[in-house]
């Protein structure tokens, strides 16, 4: 299972780098790194939990659940600053530091979320990941205008404020739904093993 988890994890990256890099406006970019941060980072976590190459056990003073789900919003808030969105655009070497930027803050989250000894903590760091990632999502998707101008056209068809509005969507189904449905599965363990205990 660790390894299906790992390699499903890896499979995601250079998909996620396409679709970052693939001509397909603000749409391909922001389907791109919510794979690197709520898909591929939570399947590698969940497969490297608990060995030697888990962040969390390795650094458990540094990533702890907190500390990683603050960092992981100061990341993600600030590639999508319009002067950030328009170097990624404008540069590979850029894309690739913002891509790996997004997998390690995603990595360092769930790993913490995964092995914290007190599970609330790791249930509130991805339940309050999952409410910034709506609210970002939601400000992106529902902007009168387009943030980002010009550069989100690209050879897809749709022109900006569609293209920024349909990102915001990708950004709501798969990082708010990923958090959430993380943070409720380790709420479901919980109530599961109480019961048992009971």
């Amino acid at each position: 299972m660790r390894r299906w988890l790992l390699g499903a994890g890896a499979l995601m990256l250079p998909i996620g780098w396409w679709l970052s890099s693939g001509g397909l406006g603000m749409t391909g970019h922001m389907a791109g790194h919510m794979l690197a941060v709520a898909v591929a980072a939570p399947l590698i976590a969940a497969g490297l939990s608990g060995t030697r190459a888990d962040p969390a056990r390795r650094w458990p003073r540094v990533v702890t659940p907190m500390a990683a789900m603050l960092a992981e919003l100061v990341i993600v808030w600030s590639w999508h600053l319009p002067a950030a969105r328009e170097a990624v655009m404008a540069t590979r070497a850029a894309m690739l530091t913002e891509q790996a930027m997004y997998l390690g803050a995603g990595l360092a989250l769930w790993s913490a979320a995964f092995a914290a000894p007190n599970r609330a903590s790791g249930i509130g760091a991805l339940l309050l990941t999952s409410m910034h990632m709506t609210l970002l999502g939601a400000l992106i998707g529902l902007a009168p205008r387009p943030l980002y101008g010009e550069m989100a056209m690209m050879d897809h068809g749709l022109d900006p404020l569609a293209d920024q509005q349909l990102g915001g969507v990708v950004m709501l189904t798969i990082g708010a739904a990923s958090y959430l449905l993380g943070g409720l599965a380790l709420l479901a363990k919980v109530l599961s093993g109480r019961e048992a205990s009971a």
